[in-house]
């Protein structure tokens, strides 16, 4: 029998297998177990501090009351969500979706991902997705045995804001109390001086593609820079991914959240890449229940049958009655995205002047509820060792950047915080901000 000893010298086996070395306890789980030592503003993840609409809770609460899926609903989702994503996508974006073959519910947008990466690649495969990206895009391509190849967003000059880009109800930073309509100083980051932003070098990713490539891992509106990517950067894309025969995964759980007159576009609408793309949606985000961990995807029926077949080892299933009150949200009407657009701007304002008049260099988001800073102009450049302290010197929550990258460094000198929060929340953090001013 052949001995299954570790080799003399080599010591035992580590428990967690290569795939998931690199990766240990997430940023969030850190920074929010600080904002609750130290009582602070948790600015740092992104989950809502209100509810979303009531009627919306008590869907669910009657879901759960008349028995509809307290147990295992079907695993693609229950009809009702599937409906209502199908007809979602057909109002909002001319996208038809068969709601039995070309819709499927996920346990909130990560599994989706998890489940497409894990359905769609294999080992030795490239997936490029945008860096800085959201921490699990990475996790997902190892856990699939993937090499992740990242593409960086990269600062671009500043650019002028859209026509009526100032939310009218916006308060300047440095009194909250101002009445709606007070002017913004020109020059901070919520008034209407020209603002920096992140931007995507088309040419880089062109050069990405090798003939190992897979997949590209998108996500527009962009978490964290708050970039949303524009038609035709979507339409360079799309060209990209016909010419090179590559699939697509794009998470647009931010659709709804985009600010300045900027539009959200699917790039399953590009000629070519319906059959190519599998499109992620969220409730959590959208609807303001992060912890209902709803989530969709969408595509072609070949492209789902192969996500299906991989979530339904992962979850099986995701929460019933929540399905069904998920579904009720997605037929809210027009001015309920619009009411929560132009709050969560108002809310961007607030905190981006503030974070201007702190003395950040402010890169202001025209999409997502985050905004990214860069912290050099307050002496600091290590964001890892600034946002661990800021909790202690401001009673305020934020997150490195450097977590979204491959190559920290790139990362180091920016900061992300969240504004979806009530606009006192907000207030308050920005009078505690005021404090690291020179």
């Amino acid at each position: 029998m052949t001995s299954t000893a570790p080799a003399a010298g080599t010591g035992p086996r580590p428990l967690l297998n290569r795939r998931l070395a690199e990766f240990g306890t997430t940023i969030f789980a850190e920074m929010s177990a600080l904002a609750l030592r130290t009582g602070s503003i948790n600015l740092g993840q992104g989950f809502p501090e209100t509810d979303g609409p009531e009627e919306i809770r008590e869907a669910a609460v009657r879901a759960l009351r008349d028995g509809r899926g307290n147990q295992y609903p079907p695993g693609p989702g229950v009809p009702e969500l599937r409906t209502a994503v199908a007809d979602h996508q057909r109002r909002r974006y001319a996208l038809d979706h068969d709601p039995d073959t070309e819709v499927l519910v996920t346990a909130g947008a990560t599994e989706a991902i998890a489940a497409a990466l894990l359905a769609l690649v294999e080992p030795g495969d490239e997936v490029i997705a945008l860096e800085p990206y959201y921490d699990s895009y990475a996790a997902c391509i190892a856990m699939a045995g993937a090499t992740r190849v990242p593409v960086t967003l990269r600062p671009a000059p500043a650019a002028a804001p859209a026509q009526g880009s100032a939310a009218p109800d916006a308060p300047h930073a440095s009194n909250p109390s101002a009445p709606p309509g007070a002017p913004v100083p020109r020059g901070s980051a919520g008034g209407a001086a020209a603002h920096r932003t992140f931007r995507l070098d088309l040419d880089e990713l062109r050069d990405a593609v090798t003939d190992r490539t897979r997949l590209l891992l998108l996500n527009t509106p962009h978490n964290p820079t708050g970039t949303v990517l524009t038609r035709a950067e979507l339409a360079e894309i799309a060209r990209l991914a016909v010419e090179r025969d590559l699939l697509v995964v794009t998470d647009e759980v931010y659709e709804h959240l985009v600010f300045d007159g900027a539009e959200h576009i699917p790039l399953a609408t590009f000629p070519g890449m319906r059959e190519r793309t599998v499109t992620i949606g969220s409730a959590g985000k959208t609807f303001s229940f992060t912890g209902w961990k709803v989530g969709w995807a969408t595509g072609s029926a070949e492209l789902v049958t192969a996500v299906r077949a991989a979530k339904q080892f992962l979850t099986y299933v995701a929460s019933g009655p929540f399905q069904y009150a998920a579904a009720e949200a997605l037929a809210l009407p027009d001015s309920y995205f619009e009411g929560l657009r132009d709050e969560l701007q108002a809310g961007r304002d607030l905190l981006a002047a503030g974070l201007a008049d702190a003395g950040f260099e402010v890169y202001r988001p025209t999409g997502t509820y985050f905004v990214t800073t860069d912290i050099r102009p307050l002496g600091e450049s290590d964001g890892f060792a600034f946002c661990r302290a800021l909790p202690e010197r401001v009673g305020v929550v934020a997150i490195p950047n450097a977590v979204f990258y491959d190559h920290r460094e790139m990362g180091a000198p920016y900061v992300r915080f969240a504004f979806c929060k009530r606009k006192d929340t907000l207030a308050e953090a920005v009078t505690r901000l005021g404090r690291l001013a020179p």
